[in-house]
Order: C-alpha cells, then sequence, then structure tokens
C-alpha cells in the first residue's frame, strides 16, 4: 500500500475536476483488497494529475462488493477512511460464499459503477492495483471468452461489441496470478481461482495445457522489485498472457503503487505508448 500522507478529508477532491473529463475516454478502476474506491483514488493521484493521462482519460473507481478488515499498508494513514473491502477470498478467515453468488456480487460491482459513472465517453481500458489487478486480467479474460464464443471462433475481433463497452487494455499494478473465474466457463478451469475458492487451491500448471486460454488483449505490468508477490506477479505476464502482449515496467519497491516522479513518469509513458499503439 501506498506510504503518501493522505488528503485531510477524503470527500475533497484530490484530482482535476470531475467535470472536465465527461467526455474522456474512460478507465475502470479496481482497488486492491482491504481498502475501498476512495482511498485508490487517493493512492493514485500523482498518476490521476499527471498531465498525460488528466487529459487524455476519465479514471472510474468502483467499490468491490465485500467489507473486510484493512489490508496491510492502511494503518495509519487511512485507518478512518473505512469500511474496507474485498473482491473475493484470500484468507481461510473469510466467510465462505457460493461461487455463482461471488461471480454474480463482483460483476454486479462493477457494471453498476460503470453504470452509474456521469462521462459519456467510451470505455477503453480497465486499471487494478493487487487484487483488483487480478480481478482486471480476468474481466478481460472473461471479455475475451465470451467475444470468442460468440464469433464462433478461437480468434475475436476488437470491434466485438459488449453491453457496457468493450475494454481494449489493461494496467495491472502488482497483480498476481492465478486470475479469478468470472463465469461458467472460467470456473471449471482448474488453473483458475475459483469464485468460492482461495488462490493457493488453483494448479497454475495446468495453464501450460491450455495456451488457447491466455490472455491476448495488451496489457501493462508494473511490478515492484522488492514485492513479496513479485514472483506470482511474473507468472501471471508469463503464464496468463499470450507471447508478445504484455509490457512489464520495474521498479525498486515494495507492494505499493509507485509514487516517485521518475517512477510514475516511466509507467504514465508506457500507458500512453500503450494507448497510441491500439488507437486509444
Amino acid at each position: 500500500m501506498s506510504t503518501l500522507s493522505a488528503p485531510p478529508n477524503p470527500s475533497r477532491p484530490t484530482t482535476p475536476d470531475q467535470t472536465t473529463t465527461l467526455p474522456l475516454p474512460r478507465i475502470l478502476c479496481l482497488h486492491g483488497g482491504g481498502v475501498n474506491a476512495t482511498i485508490f483514488r487517493a493512492q493514485m493521484r500523482a498518476f490521476l494529475t499527471h498531465p498525460a493521462l488528466s487529459t487524455r482519460f476519465r479514471f472510474v473507481f468502483v467499490e468491490a462488493p465485500f467489507f473486510c478488515d484493512e489490508g496491510v499498508g492502511v494503518h495509519p494513514v487511512y485507518s478512518d477512511w473505512g469500511p474496507f473491502r474485498r473482491w473475493s477470498r484470500w484468507l481461510e478467515t473469510h466467510p465462505e460464499i457460493d461461487a455463482a453468488a461471488c461471480m454474480h456480487e463482483v460483476l454486479y460491482a462493477v457494471e453498476a459503477g460503470m453504470r452509474g459513472d456521469e462521462g459519456v465517453g467510451e470505455w477503453v481500458g480497465v486499471l487494478g492495483f493487487s487484487q483488483g489487478a487480478k480481478v482486471a486480467c480476468s474481466l478481460l479474460l472473461k471479455q475475451q471468452l465470451e467475444l470468442d464464443e460468440a464469433a464462433g471462433t478461437e480468434t475475436r475481433t476488437v470491434d466485438a461489441a459488449l453491453p457496457l463497452g468493450k475494454f481494449r487494455f489493461g494496467v495491472i499494478l502488482a497483480g498476481r496470478a492465478p486470475l479469478l473465474a468470472l463465469n461458467d466457463e472460467m470456473e471449471g478451469l482448474e488453473f483458475l481461482q475459483s469464485a468460492a475458492g482461495l488462490p493457493g487451491e488453483a494448479d497454475m500448471d495446468a495453464i501450460y495445457e491450455s495456451p488457447e486460454y491466455k490472455l491476448r488483449l495488451p496489457t501493462l505490468h508494473v511490478h515492484g522489485l522488492r514485492d513479496a508477490g513479485l514472483e506470482l506477479h511474473r507468472r501471471c505476464v508469463e503464464d496468463y498472457c499470450a507471447p508478445g502482449t504484455a509490457t512489464v515496467v520495474e521498479w525498486d519497491g515494495p507492494h505499493r503503487i509507485p509514487i516517485k516522479r521518475v517512477d510514475v513518469g516511466r509507467v504514465v509513458e508506457a500507458i500512453t505508448d500503450m494507448a497510441n499503439e491500439y488507437g486509444v
């Protein structure tokens, strides 16, 4: 989690006036486990205020569906910014839930947040940190599989329509394998985390036998070299993304969002390069 000092009041805007971004292309933003959308917006403000992004995209932050205790790094800066939320289980102490119910709750939270946004620009990307990054990748894979099915082929086209628009790329900040099952087809794949299960229950090596399920949409992955989960972050790229689709930016830091100007600048440049390459 970020150690950046918190703004004095979570209700006070820390980013450019949201009304100015209404017509811009939109990026869905998913917070990590044990925080919430308000905290994530504060943690991301070095990116949100960067002129290369603030004038190009509208960033829309949504809340995860399940309540939980505060995450690692929340204390003391954001301790009073609860309640805290999560997208799925990662601890055995988290209450068990039916897989279908979990998938419904996650997708409902995402769609409600998207429908509730006042922006009018097209949805072009999804961005997430930590557990939110896992969900971001999982949403991209869900979209890919459903477009494949609709097309009746193993290949997809970026012009295929989805009810809420289509994501063209993902920004994955400290996102680890395995990905999370978000529909019935995904729930049956042993290399994915069941929506009802824990990450360690997935057989990640099984993905080697199913390359057709690798993510083909372009993704940017940001890895802290002192992050305890770095090996699983690298597996997300190497095992779950199709060759040639993923770009990696590494920085010398732990499990948090980069805040130093040089690190933020490198990530921003990679985001804009990816957007330019794919016509966003």
